[in-house]
Parts: C-alpha cells; structure tokens; sequence
C-alpha cells in the first residue's frame, strides 16, 4: 500500500441463534441497522463516504441491490457508492481487504466494510415442475390457459427446500468435512470440547467487564450475544452427541459448532488525512491481507482439507512481511468448529505439512493459546457468516487500541476451500 489505511471504527449487533431474537427480521434491515449505528457512532450523518463494501452469504432474490439499499437507509449522503460482494463466512473480511487495497492505493480516502446473514429468513426453493407451471401461468394469454396451468399443480409440487450448505463437488457439509479434518489431524472430541468451553468463559467475561459495549449496538432490544453459555461445563458439553459422524468415531457436536446465527457486523477505514479531519480515532492499521484456496474436491490431486485455506494465505503473508507466526499479541481465528482452530494450529506446527503443502522451509511453529480469541470466538458468539470478518477486525481493532500498540492477525476460513487473513498494526 502507498499510504497507511485506519481502522476508525466499528460496530456489530449482538448475534443471536437463529429464531429466537431476529426471527422477524431480514438482512436488509439488519444491515441497514449496523451501518445506521456506525455512521451515528463515528458522526458520518450527512457524509460521503468513499463506497460500501457488503454482502451476505444466503439471501433472497428481492436482495440483489442489499449493500446500496442498506447504505441509502444508513444516514450516510445519498452520493455514497456501494456494491455487493460475497465470499462465505469471508465475505466482510475481504470487503475490509478490498477498502483498505483501494484507500491504500489513494483511489478512495474512505470505506465502510460489512457483513450480515440471517438464518431465520432463508429463501425456500420451489421444485422445478412447480417453477415452470407457475412461469406458464404468468405467460398465459387467456384466463383458461391461466386455470389450465394451475391444474397441474399436485400436492408434491408444494413442498418447498430450505437451502442446504453444501459443497457442490463433494455433496458434503461444512461440519462433515471438518469431521474428516478431525480425523485426519487425530483432533480428539475432548480438546475439541476444551476449546469451546473456554470460548463461552472468554465471551462471558468479555460481556461482563464491558469489553462490548461501544462494539455492539442494540436497536432491536437484544443487548448481548445470545449463544454465549456462562453456566456451561466440560461435563455438559460431554453429554452432546456427535451430530455429523453419528457412529462411535464422531467427535463434531452442536457444543463445539458454531451455530445458525443471525446478525450483522460493520467496520470504517479511512486514509490517515481523512480520520483526522473527521476527528476519529485511529484504533489500528490493516497493513496486509492475503486470500489462498484448496483443492478441497481433489480435481488435481489428493482431497485437502475444506477448511484449511486460511494456513495458506497466513503464510504467503509472513513470507512477504517476514514475520514469524509468533510475532503477535493476539490471534483473531474464527472457529467454523472447533476442531477446524484446532487443525489449523496442528498443521502450523508439522513439519511435513509446512514443507509440502505451505512450501515452508520448515513448521510455522506453536502459538501462545493465551493470545488466542481473547474474548470468545465464533463457537461461543455466534457466526453469522458473512458478518463475522468485520466482527473480528472490530474485536482486534480494539484490543490493539487498549493496549496502545502491537500486532495482530486475524483469520477466516469459508466454504469452497477458500481462506482469508490479515495483519492489523498499532
């Protein structure tokens, strides 16, 4: 980048499982709340912005337009521009990236980075016989070619499909695939379950101390993370079946998952001139970001991994910086599972898999836990896919803030085999 990129801001709404506190809400509400609160929380009312960089993982048809009809509805002046963009669970992770390249580079001074999914407002497919019946309907020229059509509707016609997240190449979900990940890396059921439970105790405090509160905007009434369990325990968790392998080897359970979750998660970036002459606080810089994929279908090779793209991209980043993976004070990695962190951290530290796949002279090496998802990751919060890379910039932003300098590197892995990681510097 020729110039320095802030981090000035950030806000999220407190994520919620789905069907319960936003059951009644849609995207484009939710969007629009989370970049109202930060345009009202950074004073932009009235401002342009250089554009708006958001997207969701599922949405309707009807929302095709979402990041522009969300920034129309924010405050923000009528001439700010925005777009969609969409890559999974790293979809507002890679708007950062993209904002943060774009400001860097000089062609906008400014940016407003987001995510939101909601998984209690899914569209339902309609089979494609009922399809075509209804599209001749539409085209009937008569009242009787009309009827006509109608009359072949049959009872099966009317069974509607709820989207499923699965890998078109393989026919596999996300958490099937990262059973075989566990398997594959001998990631036991009861580290997995360790990491999740230190997850909810991390969240919890967070929660309890206020580390959320100018984080988390609350225009719907919930004011905390709804899936953050306090009053959990090793033993509870212990007593959850396993819900992607069901026989005896089956290690993935709703405990150690995240969860559906509904929710949105918005960032500000800002050249350096720009943030002082709004009088914003420069909580961080993004200095770098890296975006790397895996054959997770095994077109030209053996299968790897579906979550695994993030090792990658982080180390393609340290080549470039030359960094060591132990040069920072906190690790933002979101946990699709547990047991996906935990591979991950595994991999890093093999010799074999850095040389062969990383093309690393050697391991990466260990990282120190304590440094790890501080303040809960995604299996205690909550994963809203696309929203929750802003989340993350947002929570490492500001723990980089309190401590008045340092380094920090946040991940993200995504359906398709793809992986995102960044650097934020103080």
């Amino acid at each position: 980048m020729q110039r320095r990129v802030v981090i000035a801001g950030a806000t999220r709404l407190p994520f919620a499982r789905s069907r319960t506190a936003y059951a009644e809400l849609d995207n484009l509400t939710m969007l629009s709340a989370v970049l109202r609160s930060l345009v009202e929380h950074c004073a932009l009312a009235g401002e342009v912005v250089g554009d708006v960089a958001a997207g969701a993982t599922i949405k309707h048809a009807r929302d095709w337009n979402l990041a522009r009809d969300a920034a129309l509805a924010s405050g923000l002046h009528p001439h700010t521009p925005a777009h969609d963009l969409q890559r999974a669970c790293g979809t507002s992770l890679t708007a950062v990236a993209e904002l943060a390249y774009r400001i860097g580079a000089g062609e906008i001074e400014s940016g407003i980075a987001a995510g939101v999914d909601s998984m209690s407002d899914v569209p339902l497919e309609l089979g494609r016989d009922l399809q075509r019946i209804l599209l001749d309907a539409q085209r009937a020229k008569s009242l009787g070619a009309r009827i006509g059509a109608f009359a072949r509707v049959r009872p099966r016609h009317l069974r509607p499909a709820p989207p499923r997240v699965v890998e078109p190449l393989t026919g596999l979900s996300m958490g099937e695939h990262c059973e075989l990940m566990a398997k594959e890396w001998h990631i036991s059921r009861s580290e997995q379950d360790k990491l999740a439970f230190e997850g909810h105790m991390a969240a919890a405090k967070a929660w309890t101390e206020g580390f959320f509160a100018d984080l988390v905007a609350t225009p719907f009434g919930l004011t905390r993370d709804n899936n953050v369990r306090p009053d959990t325990s090793l033993e509870k968790l212990a007593k959850l079946p396993p819900v992607y392998d069901r026989g005896p080897q089956g290690t993935l359970t709703a405990g150690n998952s995240t969860p559906l979750t509904d929710g949105a998660a918005a960032v500000l970036l800002g050249s350096e001139e720009w943030v002082r002459a709004h009088k914003l606080p420069v909580l961080a810089y993004l200095t770098h970001a890296r975006t790397a994929a895996v054959d997770h279908a095994g077109l030209v090779g053996p299968r790897e991994g579906l979550l695994m793209a993030h090792t990658y991209a982080v180390a393609r980043l340290l080549e470039r910086t030359g960094l060591r993976l132990q040069d920072f004070d906190f690790y933002e990695i979101h946990e699709a599972f547990s047991a996906e962190v935990l591979c991950t951290l595994k991999a890093w530290e093999s010799d074999d898999y850095c040389r062969t796949k990383l093309g690393q002279p050697a391991a990466l090496g260990a990282i120190d836990r304590a440094k790890l998802n501080v303040k809960g990751g995604s299996v205690a919060i909550g994963h809203p896919f696309a929203a929750t890379g802003a989340r993350l910039v947002g929570t490492l932003a500001k723990l980089l803030a309190r401590r008045g300098g340092g380094r920090g590197l946040v991940t993200v892995c995504t359906a398709g085999g793809m992986g995102v990681a960044a650097i934020l510097e103080r």
